[in-house]
């Protein structure tokens, strides 16, 4: 990881200066090297003017670019702009700020809890306060030359409500540097500011808002194929890759028209993304938005800070809630940007020729559960009730993993119970590409290497791949926990992530060869100490859900 100096040291007129004397791609001498400074890259090209990072050992780093124009002002709930051209030499030292965050129900609601992030778990958090002007991404290269290397671009976690490609945890330094290929990570709008549906209130010219924060991963994807190049990438071997929310986004992705042959390869990593929203849901949470917001036409909601927007999107959805109306700020089948549900009820034909790497972590929902109350407490007459609480599969589910693993107190057995969405959207979402006649193919993985961290409680959770496949171990040891095994995790993933960047295909001389999913077998390759290749695993979960 590259230190704090990333974010905080105000040389940005030594880099210009530096700039200046330098001719393009001419790496300049830094007469501030002596005081901790780096060394500043060379000058790179864009299609909107010149820009300059610095280098971090050995690796160029171009942070903050602008790949859109701020969606702000006539540009708020519309679909993003290209970025104005600029004079001079843009200084990519520093990231851009992350997007106004909404953070979900089950935690805290305001920017505090970026603070508390940084103080509990620093590999999920930055130091920057959002904003809507955040139309940003970051470049990690090994050189902004000829090479054409593989593009890997990340899609963050934090649902559609929160995060951003900035978080340290999506640190690209040294997964460039490991598999000699250039790293992208993107911030887009989010929540309210990115999928608040106007289309229904205010017409035509807003038929698009509903998906907006979509369509500015769209052209991030477009400022990759235009720009890459000189950084040296790909722009014909770019592939997405997200985890969680990040993972729903590359689904999607993948049934987004606009954004056919923008990639060539997909990773979806504990977020299946099977079906969106409705246009009709959407547009009764919309509804309750300007009502909370008290306008009632686009004039009035432009006039509105960024705050009361966040405010009144916050209030909608306790109120959709208390109404039992099924909606959230998030993609929309709105017969615009998105035609239909990503896979159903059949995987997209346009990106059937794109290779899929799709998986999930064992026991996911630790992270989430074990502030729990509950958690370590729950008693056998407890996880009977909460069985019945997971609705009409609940006490089926609990008497599958009780079966399975007989061992487990009912504090696990639960927490199963609840991963179990993570493992049939999985399971749903390979099935119908497996269907597909002639479709590329797809790579299913499951992790179940457990975590010693905070006495071993979190096992298998939700997020422990990043650090993984991003060759981040030694940086996030509070999550990945002590001992050689995360190394040798670390090196099974990282050569999985970076050969299917490169050539659709995942290895590593640390694993079995990797069968291509199918029908009759349903193989998956399990991530552990010692890894395997088994068929099915979550035959007896896959066949309940299915049942209903």
């Amino acid at each position: 990881m590259v230190s704090l100096i990333r974010h905080a040291f105000g040389v940005a007129g030594a880099f210009t200066m530096c700039a200046a004397l330098t001719a393009t791609h001419a790496q300049a001498e830094n007469p501030l090297s002596e005081y901790g400074v780096p060394d500043a890259t060379p000058v790179v090209h864009t299609t909107a003017g010149d820009v300059q990072g610095f280098v971090d050992n050995g690796i160029e780093e171009y942070l903050g670019l602008r790949y859109a124009a701020p969606p702000v002002g006539e540009l708020r709930f519309m679909p993003p702009e290209p970025v104005a051209p600029w004079d001079g030499i843009y200084d990519a030292t520093s990231l851009g700020a992350p997007a106004m965050q909404m953070y979900t129900p089950s935690g805290p609601r305001t920017t505090e809890f970026t603070r508390q992030m940084q103080m509990i778990f620093p590999t999920l958090a930055e130091e920057k306060i959002d904003n809507e002007d955040s139309l940003f991404l970051n470049v990690w290269t090994p050189g902004a030359d000829d090479e054409a290397r593989p593009v890997m671009v990340w899609f963050h976690g934090g649902g559609y409500a929160y995060g951003s490609g900035g978080w340290p945890a999506y640190d690209g330094r040294n997964l460039a540097e490991y598999g000699d290929v250039v790293v992208v990570t993107v911030n887009h709008r989010l929540n309210v500011f990115g999928y608040l549906y106007l289309g229904e209130a205010f017409g035509e010219d807003y038929a698009a808002s509903g998906n907006v924060g979509n369509l500015d991963l769209v052209a991030s994807l477009e400022w990759v194929r235009d720009n890459i190049a000189a950084f040296g990438g790909d722009p014909d071997n770019v592939t997405i890759m997200g985890e969680s929310g990040g993972g729903s986004k590359v689904s999607h992705l993948l049934a987004t028209p606009a954004a056919d042959g923008l990639f060539h390869r997909a990773i979806i990593q504990s977020g299946p993304g099977v079906t969106s929203g409705d246009a009709e849901s959407a547009a009764q949470l919309a509804d309750l938005f300007l009502e909370e917001a008290g306008v009632e036409t686009p004039e009035a909601l432009q006039a509105l800070t960024a705050d009361e927007i966040s405010n009144a999107g916050r209030a909608a959805l306790a109120l959709a809630e208390a109404e039992g109306l099924s909606a959230n700020f998030r993609p929309i089948v709105d017969g615009v940007v998105q035609p239909s549900h990503p896979f159903m009820p059949t995987a997209p034909a346009q990106s059937s020729d794109v290779p899929i790497m799709i998986g999930w972590n064992k026991d996911e929902m630790t992270i989430f559960n074990a502030a729990q109350e509950w958690f370590g407490t729950l008693p056998e007459a407890g996880l009977a009730v909460m069985g019945e609480r997971f609705g009409e599969d609940g006490p089926a589910l609990i008497a599958h993993y009780r079966e399975a693993r007989p061992d487990d107190a009912p504090t696990y057995i639960a927490n199963s119970a609840m991963t179990a969405r993570f493992v049939y959207g999985t399971y749903i979402l390979a099935d119908q590409r497996a269907r597909q006649e002639d479709g590329a193919p797809v790579y299913m993985y499951q992790l179940t290497y457990e975590t010693d961290t905070n006495g071993g409680v979190l096992r298998s959770p939700h997020t422990l791949d990043i650090p993984f496949m991003f060759d981040n171990v030694e940086e996030s040891r509070i999550l990945v926990g002590s001992g050689e095994a995360p190394n040798l995790l670390g090196a099974m993933m990282s050569d999985a992530w970076v050969s299917f960047a490169r050539d659709g295909v995942p290895s590593s001389d640390l694993l079995p060869d990797w069968t291509p999913y199918n029908l009759e077998d349903r193989p998956v390759m399990r991530f552990d100490v010692d890894p395997e290749m088994v068929n099915d695993p979550e035959q007896g979960i896959r066949e309940i859900l299915s049942a209903n």
